[in-house]
């Protein structure tokens, strides 16, 4: 049975002060779900260290430990990249990385190629990549996603083996559904996740490394609405957006998906 694992992405929301007692808090609430819940924060880059030395040294069990992640990352080792961090960076400050998320690729001008590079940098610094893949809503409505998605995710596995593969979490995150309030139904979003997205794992590395690689649904995911997410059999986790700034919710959410585990 895959881990479930759910991420909270911060995005552009927090200072290292505000973002320290943030999870202070969570590291007590969430201590009796953390082995059956892989949980991940993702503040912003300034906030990393506070964060990280806040969860230091929290260890209830083997993988019972909040994990911190970076929103972002360079695929390059360093070089003259003005506001960009390398993964070589990212050393004891983060664990995983989200890559490709949509606000990224619109706002940011980032392509599949660029996805892909980072990705293999991110595997070669022992970070855990957190892939997102989505259509927009014209995409949606023409009836492409299949097609869509599914070659976000040939581009983005583009050069990596099986076994690096096995650590990769792809989110799968409709656009349309992102900071809107809409969610895509629970069939609708394990469809995507199982048919489109495991099924073009599949076709890449073949039945058992598809079985064991997470998919996360991301979209306006929260604490009313994780249960029947997670009921469902393709969708192993969750990204999550605005829920992950109030403590409650987010413990809320991890704790309804450790007793469906």
């Amino acid at each position: 049975m895959r881990k479930p694992i759910l991420a909270g992405n911060w995005k552009m929301n927090k200072a290292p002060a505000e973002a320290a007692e943030f999870v202070q808090a969570l590291r007590m609430k969430l201590a009796p779900y953390l082995a059956q819940v892989e949980t991940v924060v993702c503040p912003p880059f300034v906030c990393l260290p506070a964060v990280a030395d806040a969860l230091a040294g929290m260890q209830i069990g083997v993988g019972a430990r909040i994990g911190v992640g970076a929103q972002n990352m360079h695929w390059a080792e360093s070089g003259a990249y003005t506001g960009e961090v390398s993964a070589a960076m990212l050393n004891g400050l983060a664990g995983y990385v989200i890559i490709g998320h949509s606000e990224r690729r619109q706002y940011f001008g980032e392509t599949d190629e660029n996805i892909n590079k980072k990705i293999v940098a991110a595997l070669a610094h022992g970070l855990i990549p957190i892939v997102c893949v989505g259509e927009d809503l014209a995409q949606n409505e023409a009836g492409v996603t299949e097609a869509f998605v599914g070659g976000q995710v040939r581009a983005a596995f583009a050069g990596i083996s099986p076994d690096q593969a096995r650590g990769v979490v792809v989110a799968y995150e409709p656009i349309w559904a992102i900071g809107t309030g809409k969610t895509a139904t629970k069939e609708v979003a394990n469809r995507v996740c199982g048919a489109v997205v495991r099924a073009t794992l599949t076709e890449l590395y073949g039945e058992e490394v598809a079985q064991a690689i997470r998919i996360q649904y991301g979209g306006s995911a929260n604490e009313k609405n994780i249960g029947e997410l997670m009921a469902m059999p393709d969708i192993d986790g969750a990204l999550i957006g605005g829920a992950s700034l109030k403590v409650d919710a987010f413990v809320e959410m991890v704790r309804v998906t450790a007793a469906q585990w």
